[in-house]
């Protein structure tokens, strides 16, 4: 059958199970949204771009499936920049569509037209170009092979104006389903044997370990041994908030209580660690710790960070196989008394502030305190970058996994909102709670509207302090002093108003429960204002910074 290349790329990704596109159209991606409109793919649009990359990233970290986000030449392509990036660095399966002016005057200055293949290959897996119709089922079937690859990330194809109008009797390829690679027994030995020499083993548990299967094998491996488990922040839910080897988080700037479970530890095994998190230069300054690797991909070259034991292969294979071995052996009998002190710690540091009553403003500890207890053990929050974020990465434990989504690999600003509507899409029958600083949330606003137009379930908590509070924060712990990062903002009630969500506003710690299960039970977008008391910031760093970590 005879059919445009934009008709054939459709059909394609309807091949590979695409359900859905975020985006926003422009002339030269014409012929593909047009053949899209006549598909069983739903096109999503988006206020921006960056929203559509924040959407598709979001539905790739919740599903496991690869988002789709769709963009024009040009600016179109350079408003999907950091969204892709932030997603590729998240480990998110992405796959980005740019449209591009005809191939015959991209040799030349032409309106619009840069090179985009090459502009988004430091923030992908792969870019390319589609350079005839013939090719798109390889090209198609390649990019979301790679996309969804361990260790998954973003793709990008780049579909010019002339080349979708052309005409093939191609068909689509079926999707690729590749085993991933398992360790062989030899080295899972000689990792079973390291661990059960071990004093004082300690796991610490990256973005890798929230995949479903691996967070299963982790659960019953630490159910058997108690090892501890730090984990990152894109880690959470690796292992339940509730149990006893849980130690919570790593990741803060400053040295935290957690780490005192490192500085006693014999030994770490690190799980699906990425360290665009952590480096290892915050947790083994020394370089003297004994560390198993054991991830999709080999270790990351790093003067503090080199392995005894590297394991390279699938993450719930490998601990299966250290569970197969507990279940011939027996469990190794470990002194983990002070990783056991270290979560008696972190529960207190739950617990100050957590019943506040202050008027006029909330303190942290209140606010996430509160977002806990409304949210269920499957409702999923999604967190932005900026001072609250640090205080939902330390405070903030999930049950289980992918309920606890916060942008830290690249960390960019903006994510919160269009990340929400995407995680209510995903997953409708769950409670949806974004939450963004300010100055976040006015990086996509817009995507408000996107919001309503699709009436999503969700719910997006505002920090608002008038200022770029975690830059605050971090000036002051360096310098002693801060710049002005100070800023207005529109009055919020209206601004909900305008476009047609719900909206209130609560400045006191004991209404604030009430009023987030009051936005969480309305059907549509509804938005929550507090003001945050940001004082608690420098009050923590100094706490932390008396923590003695010689005893």
């Amino acid at each position: 059958m005879t059919q445009t290349a934009a008709e054939l790329f459709v059909k394609c990704l309807e091949m590979e199970g695409v359900e859905r596109i975020y985006g926003v159209p422009g002339e030269e991606n014409a012929d593909f949204v047009l053949a899209l409109d006549k598909s069983s793919i739903e096109l999503i649009l988006t206020r921006h771009e960056q929203g559509a990359a924040f959407m598709a990233s979001t539905y790739g970290r919740l599903t496991g499936e690869v988002g789709v986000c769709l963009g024009t030449l040009g600016p179109g392509a350079t408003n999907l920049m950091t969204g892709v990036a932030d997603g590729n660095m998240d480990r998110a399966p992405i796959l980005v569509i740019t449209g591009q002016g005809a191939t015959t005057r991209q040799h030349k200055e032409s309106h619009q037209v840069m090179n985009v293949v090459d502009m988004f290959r430091p923030v992908t897996k792969w870019s390319q170009a589609v350079q005839s119709a013939d090719s798109v089922p390889e090209i198609v079937a390649k990019a979301m092979k790679l996309a969804r690859t361990e260790k998954p990330g973003a793709v990008h194809i780049e579909l010019a104006e002339n080349i979708a109008a052309e005409t093939t009797d191609a068909t689509p390829l079926r999707p690729a389903n590749p085993r991933r690679a398992v360790p062989d027994d030899t080295i899972m030995d000689q990792v079973w044997d390291r661990i059960r020499q071990a004093r004082s083993p300690l796991i610490i548990a990256g973005n890798g370990t929230i995949r479903t299967r691996a967070s299963k094998q982790l659960r019953r491996f630490c159910d058997a041994t108690n090892i501890g488990v730090l984990m990152s922040f894109m880690g959470k839910g690796a292992v339940d908030l509730d149990a006893e080897y849980c130690l919570f988080t790593i990741g803060m700037g400053q040295r935290d209580y957690p780490l005192l479970a490192v500085e006693s530890a014999d030994l770490i095994i690190t799980l699906g660690f990425d360290m665009v998190e952590y480096p290892p230069s915050s947790w083994n300054g020394n370089g003297d710790t004994d560390i198993i690797h054991i991830d999709f991909l080999p270790a990351e070259v790093d003067a503090d960070y080199m392995p005894e034991i590297e394991v390279v292969g699938d993450l719930a294979h490998a601990l299966w196989m250290l569970n197969q071995r507990i279940k011939s052996d027996g469990a190794p009998q470990f002194e983990l008394n002070k990783q056991a002190a270290v979560r008696q710690t972190m529960l207190a540091e739950f617990a100050e502030h957590a019943d506040d009553d202050t008027r006029g403003s909330i303190r942290p500890q209140k606010a996430v305190a509160d977002i806990r207890k409304v949210l269920g053990p499957d409702d999923i929050l999604l967190s932005g970058v900026g001072a609250h974020k640090m205080w939902i990465a330390r405070q903030y434990h999930s049950h289980e996994p992918g309920t606890c989504i916060i942008s830290n690999g690249f960390a960019s600003m903006g994510m919160p909102l269009p990340g929400a509507i995407a995680a209510s899409i995903a997953c409708p029958q769950r409670n949806i709670l974004g939450v963004a600083g300010d100055g976040d949330f006015l990086m996509n606003v817009q995507e408000m509207e996107t919001a309503r137009r699709l009436n999503s379930n969700i719910t997006m908590l505002i920090w608002e302090d008038e200022s770029y509070g975690l830059i605050e924060w971090k000036q002051q712990q360096e310098f002693g002093t801060h710049t002005d990062l100070s800023f207005g903002n529109p009055d919020w009630l209206l601004l909900a108003q305008s476009f047609g969500w719900q909206g209130a506003r609560c400045e006191n710690a004991a209404d604030l429960l009430p009023t987030l299960q009051t936005a969480l039970d309305h059907k549509g977008p509804s938005l929550v204002v507090i003001p945050i008391d940001y004082r608690e910031n420098m009050k923590l760093s100094q706490r932390l910074g008396e923590i003695d970590f010689s005893s």
